[in-house]
């Protein structure tokens, strides 16, 4: 069954692409169709899961021994900022399954390289939103209470403005990599129309949106709280159902599709 009500044209706005609406069972579909996707290509999946697995757990090990908790913690957050693009590789492995293809690992390392700039781009702008976010953080630290037998009623104050910061700059990230990514893997657009596109599809899907992003922070803990193993798995899961989640709510025929890779 369809998880689309219905076609949005998006008229008023320049440089971006239609989208449709969709109903509220949308986001589980897309983990249906996510999870078809790893049955379909195992061990693709599971490999490049492993592999961001190994990179996790070599990067918390190095700042754990030379730079401390702090900067761990803040490695860790940076998590969610490059999770969609560490997931590129598997919205290639859907997109070649859902042309008939049979997926290789090695295509994604192509197609990863011929998007190298947009990518660059769009790390860029995630990298000045995570140091904003550090300078927000770093300023909340004046509400912290500086006597040490303060009691908890003292930290509310911190804690409230350290989770709403959070939020704040968490839907901005969700905002501009919800289909992004994926509509830069598939079609020949800047990163832009590709940001602004993904900006208009979550504001006109506000609850769907949160949804799909309550699943993602979820599975974003349970991978934490498993120490990273369960990224093998969630991961393929997260990035392919991403990928179906773009195909179904993004209308970007008017952008041409990125040509096939000839071995």
């Amino acid at each position: 069954m369809s998880t689309v009500d219905e076609k949005i044209n998006v008229k008023e706005l320049p440089f971006v692409a239609p989208c449709r609406k969709l109903k509220m069972s949308a986001p589980l579909n897309w983990l249906k169709l996510g999870w078809a996707d790893i049955k379909k290509a195992p061990w693709q999946s599971l490999s490049y899961g492993s592999a961001i697995v190994i990179l996790c757990c070599i990067v918390s090990f190095m700042v754990w021994l030379y730079g401390g908790i702090g900067l761990l913690v803040s490695l860790l957050s940076g998590f969610l900022f490059l999770g969609p693009i560490l997931a590129l590789g598997l919205y290639s492995i859907s997109c070649q399954i859902q042309a008939g293809m049979t997926p290789r690992l090695g295509y994604c390392m192509r197609e990863g390289k011929r998007h190298l700039g947009n990518e660059l781009i769009f790390a860029v702008i995630l990298s000045v939103i995570l140091l904003i976010w550090a300078r927000a953080a770093t300023m909340t630290h004046i509400l912290y209470p500086e006597t040490s037998n303060a009691v908890w009623t003292q930290f509310i104050p911190f804690f409230t403005v350290g989770t709403l910061e959070g939020v704040v700059f968490s839907a901005i990230i969700f905002c501009f990599s919800a289909f992004s990514l994926p509509m830069i893997m598939d079609r020949k657009v800047d990163v832009v129309t590709a940001v602004i596109t993904s900006i208009n599809a979550v504001l006109r899907n506000r609850r769907v949106s949160l949804i799909w992003a309550c699943i993602i922070a979820l599975i974003v803990a349970i991978g934490f709280a498993t120490l990273f193993l369960g990224f093998i798995v969630l991961m393929p899961l997260v990035g392919h159902a991403t990928w179906h989640a773009y195909k179904e709510t993004i209308i970007s025929d008017e952008w041409p599709k990125h040509g096939a890779i000839i071995d």
